[in-house]
């Protein structure tokens, strides 16, 4: 998976060595409390490594799972994605898949514009490479990501149920 970098990030593939990360920050309630329709903590260094493995297998030369790492120091304060979403059991799929961008950030990282300015990067990497345009879709409670989406200049699609079982904010980003 290629490198992102920004002038305060640098984002990169999950290594095992993350494990410990990543199992601190998605066993927090307050980080994974928006993640899909029945979010659960992880519990286990084993889950994590798991977890890992899973990010690491998309080959793909637009979507991806990365590591968000400041650049200077390296160190480790979240996630981003950009990859196919999963339809709502019953939404018809007719055309290619729809692509979402998501970010979930340690605590301690929040409040310092690291989801914006991973997010911005990552949609202009995509868009540089064809992609068409890219969702976020999220939790009507989560007033933070609408945030983030807004300052990314994404447009405000409404309510939809389209994606992941259960009715959440839709956002849209197109090139340009």
């Amino acid at each position: 998976m290629r490198t992102i970098t920004t002038d305060r990030l640098l984002l990169r593939s999950w290594r095992d060595d993350d494990a410990d990360f990543l199992l601190d920050l998605e066993s927090r309630w307050e980080v994974v409390r928006f993640l899909g329709a029945h979010p659960t903590t992880m519990r286990t260094r084993e889950d994590a490594l798991a977890s890992i493995a899973r990010r690491r297998a998309i080959d793909d030369p637009i979507h991806g799972i990365w590591a968000v790492t400041t650049a200077a120091a390296g160190r480790l304060v979240g996630n981003l994605l950009l990859k196919p979403i999963p339809l709502s059991v019953g939404e018809p799929s007719g055309g290619p898949n729809d692509v979402e961008i998501g970010w979930h950030l340690h605590p301690d990282a929040w409040g310092h514009g690291y989801a914006t300015e991973a997010a911005a990067a990552v949609l202009d990497d995509a868009f540089s490479r064809g992609l068409a345009k890219v969702l976020a879709v999220t939790d009507p409670d989560n007033h933070a990501s609408q945030a983030v989406c807004r300052r990314l200049g994404m447009t405000h699609l409404g309510r939809t149920t389209r994606y992941y079982d259960s009715p959440n904010e839709l956002f849209e980003k197109l090139p340009g």
